[in-house]
């Protein structure tokens, strides 16, 4: 039976199946590279919230979740290149193992000022989480660690990626039309 798309979707990316054995895997790998140590895992609020929750249930070495949230988009499509801290981490993160998980690395301006940040807090190491890579789009040099899927340059919603807080409940990643992009 097929997946039934909201009209404003042209195509399903990646499916529910794909999503979860990438999750397994990136758990699996993760979870080698820090065995014997404890992680806090950072979710980039709002969009990789699904996926670090299922990122998480896979992950075996212990660990504790807290999130940031930053803002360079507004409410469009494309990102404005300024970019503002809206919730900053609550628990301290000095000399921890500090991964962070975002749901998609596109231009990479987000990130990057994650990263500096980041390095701001004296923590032990930090690596870099993204579900989706779009590397054609790449303004900032920043690669992440681990990589869920590369995908070409079309605009994506769904696994909790959104357009204007819109298809993040879908349980895959699909393509949403020209036309439904204001």
């Amino acid at each position: 039976m097929g997946v039934c798309l909201h009209e404003d979707l042209e195509r399903v990316l990646i499916s529910e199946e794909e999503l979860a054995q990438r999750v397994s895997e990136l758990g699996a790998e993760i979870s080698r590279d820090y065995a014997g140590k404890e992680l806090v895992i950072v979710g980039v609020l709002k969009g990789s919230f699904v996926f670090m929750a299922d990122l998480m249930r896979r992950i075996t070495v212990p660990c504790t979740a807290d999130f940031l949230a930053v803002s360079s988009y507004a409410m469009g499509a494309q990102t404005t290149g300024d970019v503002k801290v809206i919730k900053d981490l609550d628990m301290p993160v000095e000399n921890r193992h500090v991964l962070i998980i975002e749901d998609i690395l596109d231009s990479g301006v987000t990130l990057s000022y994650i990263m500096n940040l980041m390095a701001g807090k004296k923590i032990a190491s930090v690596r870099l989480c993204a579900l989706l890579d779009k590397p054609e789009r790449r303004r900032m040099p920043v690669t992440p660690n681990y990589r869920g899927f590369s995908i070409p340059d079309e605009f994506v919603v769904g696994y909790g990626l959104d357009y204007a807080e819109r298809f993040r409940y879908l349980p895959y990643v699909a393509v949403i039309s020209k036309k439904a992009i204001r």
